[in-house]
C-alpha cells in the first residue's frame, strides 16, 4: 500500500487519536502515527497541538522517523518557540551520534529552526560539526552558518564561525570547499563592505582545483565567486580561462552561463592580438549553440543571455546565423528573441541569407511574428548599407500582398529609410500613397502622413492627401494630429499659393478647438512663425533633419558591463541591473567589468574602468581653453588626493601674491605664512550662480564669466546673505578702538546651484556652494544620478587656480550611487595648492572621475572664502601702509540701496572677516577703515564712507595687488545690501 493511506481518514477527533498513537509503545504505530501527523501538516491541517508529543519522538534510531521529527520541528518551531527549546538536548546529542547522516541531519534542522532563543544553544554543536571528520558533516555545517547569520549576524561573528568558514576554503573535500564559497557568499550579499570574501591567487588556485570534482551547483557557487575576483594581469586572467574552459562542456546550462560570465569578464583582461583571444572566442560559439536545442523555456533564458553577449562581443556568434533561424514549432516568445538576435548579427557578409528568411517569416500566421519580422528587414536596411536597396524591394514585394499590418508596418520602417538615406529611395512613394486608405494604425497613419509632408514637392496632389487626413482631425491619435499639423505647415512653406486655406484650417484646430496643451503649444509656435518670420519658419521647420543612428535599442555599455556580469541570473534575463528589481534591506552589490590590460581605451567597454585614461581623449567642450590650461587639466592625476597635503614653500604660498605684482613682506613680518589651522570662525560664503557652456569657453581677457562684470555687482546672486549684529566691542573714535571681536552668527550660504549638468555628464548631475566653516574653507557638493547605472570611485582635482585651492582630502563618497539617488559631500578645502592666475581671478576649474567617465566643469568662489581671521591690522602699521601704497592702486566704488548705518555695517563685514581698524565721524559722514588679509598673505586696507540718510556708500581700496580690488568691492556690496 503506498503512503496515500495517511491522507485519507474516516476518523473524528483525529488529534486525540493522534496524540494516543505518538505516544505509543510499538515502534512501528509511532512511526506511523509521525507519517499521519506530516500528511495533515502536507495538506494545511493545523497539527501545532501535537507538539510535545512530536518531539518525544526524536529520541529513537530510526532515520526514517528521526527525518519526519525534524520536518515537523522546521515547521512549528516558529510558532512554539518555547516547546522548540525541548528539542535543544536532543540536538547536542544527535551532533555527537557515531552516524554522520544523523549528525548533519541534525545541524541542517538546526540551521532550518529560525528562533531567536534557541540559536545560541546551537553554536556548540555547529563548532563541533564544522571540524567533523566527516566531509559530510563539514559541508551541511558549513551552510548552516550562512542561516544562522541570517537570524543573528553579531553571534555568528562573536563565536568566530566566519573564520572557520574561511578555513574550509582550504578544506581537502570539494564539495565543503563548494558549500563554503556558496555560505561566504550569501553572507557577502548581504554586507556588501565586509570583504569577507577576500580572494588571492591561492585561494583561486584551491576553487580551480575543486571545480573540476564537485557537484553541478558547487561548480556554479565556484564559478560565481571566481567572477568576483579581478585577476593581478592578463597573465593570471589566461591561467584562469584555460582552468574554466572545460567547463563549457558540463551536461547542466547553469554551469555553462556562469563559466561563460567569467570567461567574458577575464577576456577584458587579455590583450587582443594574444593567440589564445582567438581561440577563447572560437571556444565560446559551440557551448552556446548547444543551449538552443534544449526545451523552449531554457531556449529563451540562453537567447536573453545570448542577446547581451552579442552586444559585447559580436564576433564570438558571427558564423552561426543559422541556429538563430526560426523553427515552425517555437512558441512566440523564443521567436521574437531569436528574431532580434538575427539582426545584431546581420552583416554585409550574411545579409542575403538574412533577407530571404525575413521575407519568408512574414507569410507567417503569427500577426506579432509578421510585424516584428517586418520591421526587422527596415533595421537590417538601417544597418547594413549595401543591403538597403535589396530590403526597400523586399518591403515592395510585402506592399503588393496587400495584407493590411504587413502593409502598414511596411510604411512605417520605409520612413526609418528615408531618414537614413535621404534622395536615394523616394521613388516608392508613388507606391506608398496607393494605399494611403488601407490605414488605421496611429504609428502608420503619422509614418504616412510625414512621407508626404517631408517629399510634398515630389507628390502632385499632396494637398489632397492631407486635407483627407484632416476631415477626421479630432478622432485621430495625438502622434497623428501632431504629424499632420507639422506636415501641412511644410506643405505651405514648399507651395505657399496653393496651401494657404489648409494651413489656416490646421493650425485653427490645432490651437483653437483642441485640448491637447502639446498639439496647442506646437500650433501656436507654428503660427506665430508664419505670422512673424516666414523665412525662419523656414529655417526651423525644413531644416535638414540629422540622419537616425544604425541601433537604437542597444543596451547603455555601463549597463551592458554590469549585465554581462550578471550572466545567468534573473538581472540577464530581464535585462535590468538588480538594484532595478530586487526589494527588501539587502545591499544588492553593484559589478563591472575589469580594465583591460595593457591598453587605454577598448572597443567593445568605452566607459568603464578606464576613465583616468579617458582623460587623454578629446575634452569636453565644457573645458576652457585658456592658455596652456588645457593641457594642465589634461595631465591631472585623478587619483584621490591624500589627506596630508604636502607643505608648499612659502614662495609658492606666496605665489598669488608675486603673481599679482608686489608683497607686504615689510609690513607683516610672521603674519605674511598662514595656515588652516588659523582659522578659526563660524563664517559661511555665497556660491556664485550657474555657468553656461558658451561662457566656460574661457573670455581671456573679457569679463569674468558668471555674470559678474568687473564693476558692478553680482548678476544673479541670491539674496539674503546676512549676519546678527556683533554684541561688544563697541567703536569709538580714530584712536581709541576697543580690541574686542564681535561675536557674529554664521554668514548666509546660498542654495546649490547646478554646476554641471546630467546631459553634459552621462547622467551624472553636480550641483555646489562654498562655505567657510570654523575657519575651513568646504566645497558643498551633491552628486544625483541621472542615469540607469550605478556609479561608484568618485574623485576630483582641481586645476591650478590663483588662490591654490585644492582638495584637502579624497572626496567621500563612501556607497555607490544608484539610479535617481543623491548624495551630499562636503569637501575641505586648503589653499596650498599649485597656484596660476585665472581669468576671471576667482575661477575655479574643476575634474570629477568616477567609473564611467572624466568630467569637466567650472565655477567661481566669493573671493570672501578667502578673508582670513587674523585680519586685522594695527592701527599704526595700517596708516603707514596706506600712505606707502602709490595712489595709483586705489580703485573706488559706489555701493547702492545700503540702508544700513555705521556700526550695524562694521558687525556685518566683520561677520565675513573684514575688520574695522579705526572709525572717524565727519560732520554727518562716518569713515570706517577696515582691513581684510587674504589666505596667500595679501592685505586690502579699505575705507567706507557712509551718510546719514543717504542709500549710497562710497568705498575706496587700496592694495599692492590692484586686480584684486574689484573682487573684494564685489563681496563688500554682496554683504552690505543682503
Amino acid at each position: 500500500m503506498t503512503d496515500s493511506k495517511y491522507f485519507t481518514t474516516t476518523k473524528k477527533g483525529e488529534i486525540f487519536e493522534l496524540k494516543a498513537e505518538l505516544n505509543s509503545d510499538k515502534k512501528e504505530k509511532k512511526k506511523e502515527a509521525v507519517k499521519k501527523v506530516i500528511a495533515s501538516m502536507t495538506v494545511g491541517k493545523d497539527v501545532s497541538a501535537l507538539f510535545p508529543d512530536v518531539v518525544n519522538c526524536m529520541q529513537t534510531d530510526n532515520l526514517e522517523l528521526k527525518k519526519l521529527v525534524y520536518l515537523y520541528l522546521m515547521n512549528y518551531a516558529k510558532s512554539q518557540p518555547d516547546m522548540a527549546i525541548m528539542a535543544v538536548n536532543t540536538f547536542v546529542k544527535d551532533c555527537e551520534d557515531p552516524n554522520p547522516l544523523i549528525r548533519a541531519l541534525a545541524v541542517r534542522t538546526m540551521g532550518c529552526i529560525r528562533v531567536d532563543k534557541i540559536t545560541e544553544y546551537l553554536c556548540e554543536p555547529l563548532r563541533k560539526c564544522l571540524k567533523d571528520e566527516d566531509p559530510y558533516v563539514r559541508k551541511t555545517a558549513a551552510v548552516c552558518v550562512a542561516k544562522l547569520h541570517d537570524i543573528n549576524a553579531q553571534l555568528v561573528e562573536d563565536q568566530g564561525f566566519l573564520d572557520t568558514l574561511k578555513d574550509l576554503i582550504s578544506d581537502s573535500n570539494p564539495m565543503v570547499v563548494a558549500n563554503a564559497v556558496a555560505a561566504l557568499s550569501e553572507i557577502a550579499e548581504s554586507h556588501p563592505n565586509s570583504n569577507l570574501l577576500d580572494l588571492n591567487p591561492q585561494t583561486i588556485n584551491k576553487l580551480l582545483t575543486a571545480l573540476n570534482e564537485c557537484t553541478e551547483w558547487g561548480q556554479i557557487f565556484i564559478l560565481d565567486c571566481l567572477a568576483n575576483y579581478t585577476p593581478r594581469d592578463d597573465r593570471e586572467s589566461q591561467s584562469i580561462c584555460e582552468r574554466v574552459t572545460p567547463r563549457l562542456s558540463h551536461a547542466n546550462s547553469a554551469v555553462v552561463l556562469s563559466a561563460v560570465k567569467v570567461l567574458m569578464k577575464f577576456m577584458e583582461m587579455l590583450p587582443k592580438d594574444l593567440d589564445y583571444y582567438g581561440t577563447l572566442l572560437k571556444k565560446l560559439a559551440p557551448p552556446l549553440v548547444t543551449l538552443l536545442s534544449a526545451e523552449p523555456e531554457l531556449q529563451y533564458v540562453a537567447l536573453r543571455n545570448i542577446n547581451l553577449i552579442v552586444q559585447k562581443r559580436p564576433e564570438i556568434l558571427k558564423h552561426e546565423m543559422k541556429v538563430f533561424f526560426v523553427k515552425y514549432n517555437d512558441p512566440i516568445y523564443v521567436k521574437l528573441e531569436k528574431l532580434d538576435i538575427m539582426i545584431r548579427l546581420a552583416s554585409q557578409a550574411n545579409i542575403a541569407q538574412v533577407l530571404a528568411e525575413l521575407k519568408e517569416y512574414a507569410t507567417e500566421v503569427d500577426v506579432d511574428f509578421v510585424r516584428k519580422a517586418v520591421r526587422a528587414i527596415g533595421r537590417c536596411a538601417i544597418k547594413v548599407e549595401q543591403s538597403a536597396e535589396r530590403c526597400v524591394s523586399t518591403l515592395l514585394d510585402l506592399i503588393q500582398t496587400k495584407v493590411n499590418y504587413v502593409v502598414q508596418e511596411a510604411i512605417v520602417v520605409i520612413k526609418d529609410i528615408f531618414r537614413k538615406y535621404p534622395n536615394k529611395y523616394e521613388s516608392v512613394i508613388a507606391t506608398l500613397c496607393e494605399n494611403l486608405d488601407s490605414l488605421d494604425e496611429p504609428e502608420a497613419r503619422a509614418a504616412m502622413i510625414w512621407i508626404v509632408g517631408e517629399y510634398a514637392e515630389r507628390i502632385d496632389n499632396a494637398d489632397e492627401l492631407l486635407e483627407s487626413f484632416l476631415e477626421g482631425f479630432h478622432d485621430e491619435s495625438t502622434q497623428v494630429q501632431l504629424q499632420l499639423l507639422t506636415a501641412i505647415v511644410k506643405l505651405f512653406l514648399k507651395k505657399p499659393t496653393e496651401t494657404q486655406e489648409l494651413v489656416q484650417q490646421v493650425l485653427s484646430l490645432a490651437t483653437q478647438d483642441s485640448d491637447n496643451p502639446d498639439l496647442r503649444d506646437r500650433g501656436y509656435i507654428y503660427w506665430r512663425l508664419l505670422s512673424t518670420d516666414p523665412v525662419a519658419a523656414k529655417e526651423v521647420v525644413l531644416a535638414e533633419k540629422p540622419l537616425i543612428s544604425e541601433e537604437t535599442d542597444l543596451i547603455e555599455p555601463t549597463l551592458l558591463d554590469e549585465l554581462i556580469c550578471h550572466i545567468g541570473t534573473l538581472a540577464s534575463v530581464y535585462h535590468k541591473p538588480p538594484s532595478a528589481f530586487v526589494e527588501g534591506g539587502r545591499g544588492v552589490q553593484h559589478k563591472r567589468l575589469p580594465a583591460r590590460a595593457g591598453s587605454g581605451e577598448s572597443a567593445e567597454s568605452p566607459d568603464v574602468g578606464q576613465a583616468v585614461s579617458a582623460v587623454s581623449d578629446a575634452p569636453p567642450a565644457v573645458i576652457p581653453s585658456q592658455g596652456d590650461l588645457l593641457g594642465d587639466l589634461l595631465n591631472l592625476d585623478l587619483a584621490p588626493p591624500t589627506s596630508n597635503v604636502p607643505p608648499v614653500p612659502s614662495s609658492m604660498q606666496m605665489g598669488a601674491m608675486d603673481l599679482l605684482g608686489g608683497g607686504l613682506d615689510s609690513l607683516m613680518g610672521d603674519e605674511s605664512e598662514t595656515s588652516a589651522s588659523h582659522y578659526r570662525t563660524e563664517v559661511q560664503s555665497p556660491q556664485p550662480p550657474e555657468c553656461s557652456e558658451r561662457e566656460l569657453g574661457g573670455d581671456v581677457g573679457g569679463s569674468p564669466a558668471m555674470g559678474v562684470s568687473l564693476g558692478g555687482a553680482p548678476v544673479g546672486m541670491p539674496a539674503g546673505l546676512g549676519a546678527a549684529p556683533a554684541v561688544g566691542g563697541g567703536l569709538g573714535d580714530l584712536f581709541d578702538l576697543g580690541g574686542g571681536v564681535g561675536v557674529t552668527a554664521g554668514s548666509y550660504i546660498p542654495p546649490k546651484t547646478v554646476w554641471l549638468p546630467a546631459m553634459k555628464a552621462k547622467g551624472l548631475e553636480i550641483s555646489g556652494t562654498f562655505a567657510r566653516r570654523s575657519g575651513v574653507i568646504h566645497m558643498d557638493l551633491s552628486f544625483t544620478n541621472k542615469a540607469m547605472s550605478v556609479m561608484t570611485d568618485f574623485a576630483i582635482q582641481f586645476n591650478k587656480n590663483s588662490f591654490g585651492l585644492a582638495p584637502a582630502g579624497p572626496l567621500q563618497v563612501l556607497t555607490p550611487l544608484s539610479p535617481n539617488q543623491t548624495v551630499d559631500v562636503s569637501l575641505p578645502l586648503s589653499t596650498t595648492g599649485p597656484v596660476m592666475k585665472m581669468e576671471p581671478l576667482n575661477n575655479l576649474q574643476v575634474a570629477v572621475k568616477n567609473n564611467i567617465d572624466v568630467f569637466y566643469f567650472s565655477c567661481q568662489y566669493p573671493i570672501s572664502l578667502l578673508f582670513v581671521e587674523d585680519g586685522k591690522m594695527d592701527r599704526q602699521v595700517f596708516l603707514a601702509t596706506w600712505k606707502d601704497i602709490p595712489s595709483e592702486n586705489e580703485a573706488q566704488f559706489q555701493i547702492k540701496d545700503c540702508h544700513l548705518n555705521s556700526d550695524a555695517a562694521s558687525n556685518k563685514l566683520q561677520g565675513s572677516n573684514i575688520f574695522t581698524v579705526a572709525k572717524r565721524t565727519v560732520d554727518t559722514q562716518d569713515m570706517l577703515y577696515q582691513s581684510v588679509k587674504l589666505t596667500n598673505g595679501i592685505w586690502m586696507l579699505a575705507e567706507l564712507r557712509i551718510q546719514t540718510g543717504n542709500p549710497n556708500s562710497t568705498l575706496s581700496v587700496k592694495c599692492r595687488a590692484p586686480e584684486v580690488s574689484q573682487y573684494v568691492y564685489q563681496c563688500y556690496e554682496l554683504i552690505l545690501r543682503n
